[in-house]
């Protein structure tokens, strides 16, 4: 950086200072971007600046130094040795021609293609830890790579810039304050139809890709059967679209390492794995409920990892939606007609959806308390891990090239998979623009709606059958939801009264 500000005035570094009458220009300044929007050009401009810069500090780092070796072999001999074993796994799991691989074996060897990224980056991991990697010798090539991972970015260059984004911020309020009702509304009304259009749409596709059978051009059949490869579609358009939010929108400094979101990333793929999966042996109204009665699966994984403590109302919540849930199952014609065998497996996934959700939520709650960072970031560093991870076990079950000639056969999937990535991305924008400006009550409710809403469409479009005392379950289940939401509200407002009278 030096060096560039020394070529740029035309002086060595052995020139003698310039005399006092003599005005020198001050340096110019490595913020790029700057404002909320950029036009393309400067966009373009700092892209290349920024490669540049980017070049020019690698160039003056050191080569890579022995434990810079030991690094790259880690990570290369465990990724080879986990991939034969992956091979030899597929082999001998493999099912008979025209029969599809049974849900636990599929899991396993997506697991088992998840650990060529986690073994050997544990073991980089304690490596780095065990022999002071980031704080001895020299600075070489891949240090600051292992840097980003490990540690993240440093304390102070994060509190230099605290000043900076709570004036953005004060200024950001302001305006908010400046909106007029009419202006809140048509806000809210806005963020109600996206989320309410982008994920009912989402939705209807998901439970379309996963029951249905395609037709080609030539009158054939054909039923897309892997889930993992919907989550990869889905995580690589969003994680684009954070990028470009981040690049376009100014962000506070992130200071988080990058590996912990490994942890919420892996729970977040599972989740959606298992979403995709279950629709291969239960109902989407089922799945829909199922996912309305995770606060209880929320509430147990909140006292095991955060040590929350929870309100009467909550626990009273839990059981209704537990009575309605029961209704439901008792009188879904779905389930009835469906084997013993099918029905197991379907409540299992949807059991491991809750989980890994309820997961999800809790670690990065605990990421967003720790280190502050935005929830554009946190999209972002969710689904790098999660392309990473997907992209991985994909290429070494062979599945992106089976999934593209699926694709070039039946062009009508390829459409409903660019919708269906569409909807997910800009459904998560929609949640987070939603809960900062209106808050999280208002998000719920809109959300349970759209639960409804999902039901609704799913029962109409794939015919459904419900019975009397399964539409009962379902109101039972909504109500539940909406006393939560009403009740959690009322609470805020007492304790905020409740300080401001302690404060008089």
């Amino acid at each position: 950086m030096v060096g560039d500000i020394q070529s740029g005035t035309g002086q060595s570094p052995s020139s003698p200072p310039p005399s006092p009458g003599h005005l020198t220009s001050p340096p110019q300044s490595l913020v790029w971007l700057s404002g909320p929007v950029c036009s393309p050009a400067r966009l373009c401009l700092a892209s290349i600046l920024t490669v540049r810069s980017y070049l020019n500090n690698i160039m003056v780092l050191h080569p890579l130094k022995s434990a810079d070796w030991v690094i790259i072999s880690i990570i290369g001999v465990g990724s080879i040795a986990i991939f034969l074993f992956s091979s030899f796994a597929q082999y001998m799991l493999a099912p008979p021609p025209g029969e599809s691989l049974f849900w636990l074996l599929s899991l396993l060897l997506n697991l088992i293609g998840y650990a060529t990224i986690f073994v050997p980056g544990y073991y980089v991991l304690q490596y780095v830890r065990k022999t002071n990697y980031l704080e001895t010798g020299p600075a070489s090539l891949l240090q600051p790579l292992v840097r980003l991972f490990v540690k993240g970015a440093e304390t102070d260059i994060i509190e230099a810039e605290v000043n900076l984004l709570k004036g953005e911020t004060e200024t950001q309020a302001e305006r908010v304050m400046v909106k007029t009702v009419y202006q809140e509304g048509m806000s809210l009304l806005f963020c109600a139809m996206g989320l309410l259009g982008s994920y009912s749409t989402w939705g209807y596709l998901q439970e379309k890709i996963m029951t249905t059978n395609y037709v080609d051009s030539l009158g054939n059949k054909g039923k897309f059967n892997d889930s993992q490869f919907l989550v990869f579609v889905n995580r690589i358009l969003a994680f684009a679209l954070a990028l470009i939010v981040i690049m376009m929108r100014r962000q506070p400094r992130h200071k988080a390492p990058l590996f912990k979101y490994s942890y919420c990333s892996f729970s977040n793929i599972m989740s959606s794995w298992c979403q995709y999966e279950a629709l291969k042996y239960v109902s989407f109204p089922t799945q829909v409920l199922a996912k309305a009665s995770k606060i209880i699966p929320v509430m147990l994984m909140g006292k095991v990892v955060s040590k929350k403590k929870y309100e009467y109302y909550e626990y009273v919540v839990a059981v209704l939606i537990s009575v309605g849930m029961v209704a439901f199952l008792m009188g879904n014609d779905d389930g009835k007609k469906a084997d013993s065998t099918t029905t197991f497996s379907g409540f299992v996934i949807l059991i491991g959806y809750m989980g890994f959700d309820s997961f999800t939520s809790n670690w990065q709650g605990e990421l967003f308390s720790e280190y502050k960072m935005s929830s554009i970031q946190m999209m972002a560093g969710v689904n790098l891990f999660s392309c990473l991870l997907t992209s991985v076990s994909l290429l070494q079950q062979g599945v992106f090239y089976t999934s593209l000639m699926f694709m070039s056969q039946y062009s009508r999937f390829l459409l409903d998979c660019i919708i269906l990535s569409l909807c997910s991305a800009c459904g998560q924008l929609f949640i987070y623009y939603t809960i900062g400006t209106f808050g999280p009550v208002a998000f719920v409710i809109i959300m349970t709606v759209r639960q409804v809403f999902a039901v609704v469409i799913s029962c109409i479009v794939f015919h459904h059958a419900l019975a009397p005392i399964a539409i009962i379950g379902i109101f039972i289940i909504f109500s539940a939801l909406f006393l939560k939401t009403y009740c959690g509200y009322r609470m805020k407002v007492m304790k905020k009264n409740m300080a401001a009278g302690g404060k008089i």
